[in-house]
């Protein structure tokens, strides 16, 4: 295998990290409006991801370094010719942040309530946009000879890819929902779990026609297996989470995510952003990545700092285990 092979991989690898992490934390953000019956709620569902949301956020920063690194035409060609929905996601991003940050700085009702409305709609609009953009990669996009766009904003914004941002909204939420009645205790813990089986009904609707769009179009055998597994871990956490098994019902809603993309991203490959123009024009592992020298560095690189940084999430997810519920949440001064 050479060495823009196994960047393709590490980049699967990265985005399948965030989506696995920021997908609950999302889905948090938009439980907060669907799940939560008053502010202490509202700042139990908050607290559950207060210690990690912004790690989680991480794996968005280093999938991005490693597609500038070692694919900088595909970088180029998708920041460009994805700018506005790009865009987009990062100023939610940003207010999102913020909110988190500035909800509690002050005890005027009004000013906590805008704050948590920009939590609602900025946790709702990126899980959306991201569904949106993969599905229009994995279609195929207008880009010429000269591995541009050329296309607009509106030939974003197609049957396939809008299913594509439906499945990514849903299976986030219903992913923070198996989260919250994991990291909760209580009628929230109760009604998240009820929350989190009417979510998994509507996701397996909508993932299952995309994932056979996806296949009948893109795929081989390789995809299809990946497709059967996404499909049976999103019953297998449906049926964990009725029988009240949340640890397992959150392990197996988090592989469902993890064969989803993996399934795009094999149905992808060899090419990381097909031409809908002509086939040749394709941006693939070969024509799109670094030398052979970059990518070389940069294996060295990520061998030696990807281990810490696994270790440091994962204790920090270690340490903040245990459950909370609206007991524990103080009055507001």
């Amino acid at each position: 295998m050479e060495l823009h092979d196994v960047w393709f991989v590490l980049i699967a690898v990265l985005w399948t990290g965030y989506f696995f992490l920021e997908g609950f934390d999302f889905g948090i953000g938009v439980l907060t409006k669907l799940l939560a019956r008053d502010r202490t709620e509202k700042r139990v569902l908050i607290n559950t991801i207060g210690p990690v949301w912004d790690g989680n956020e991480v794996w968005l920063l280093t999938a991005g370094g490693a597609t500038f690194a070692a694919f900088p035409d595909w970088y180029a060609t998708l920041f460009s010719g994805f700018y506005l929905p790009l865009l987009l996601i990062l100023i939610c991003l940003i207010i999102r942040g913020v909110a988190f940050e500035y909800r509690h700085k002050r005890p005027e009702d009004r000013w906590q309530t805008n704050w948590e409305h920009a939590i609602f709609w900025t946790s709702l609009i990126p899980a959306f946009l991201w569904g949106v953009a993969f599905a229009n990669i994995v279609r195929g996009v207008k880009i010429d000879q000269n591995k541009e766009y050329v296309g607009s904003f509106l030939d974003l914004l197609n049957v396939y890819s809008v299913l594509g941002g439906l499945v990514t909204l849903t299976l986030f939420t219903f992913h923070g929902a198996v989260f919250a009645s994991l990291k909760t205790v209580g009628d929230i813990r109760e009604r998240s779990r009820r929350m989190a089986t009417a979510l998994g009904l509507v996701t397996a609707v909508l993932a299952l026609v995309f994932l056979i769009w996806t296949q009948v179009s893109r795929g081989d055998g390789k995809s299809l297996v990946a497709m059967a597994v996404a499909v049976l871990a999103l019953l297998g956490a449906l049926g964990f989470n009725l029988a009240g098994r949340e640890g397992w019902s959150f392990a197996l809603s988090g592989i469902t995510i993890a064969a989803a993309v993996a399934m795009l991203f094999l149905t992808l490959f060899p090419n990381v952003m097909p031409s809908s123009l002509d086939a040749a024009w394709s941006l693939t592992v070969t024509n799109a990545s670094s030398s052979p020298y970059t990518l070389k560095i940069m294996t060295w690189c990520a061998a030696v700092a990807t281990p810490l940084v696994l270790l440091y999430q994962g204790w920090t997810y270690w340490v903040f285990r245990k459950r909370i519920g609206t007991q524990h949440i103080v009055d507001a001064h």
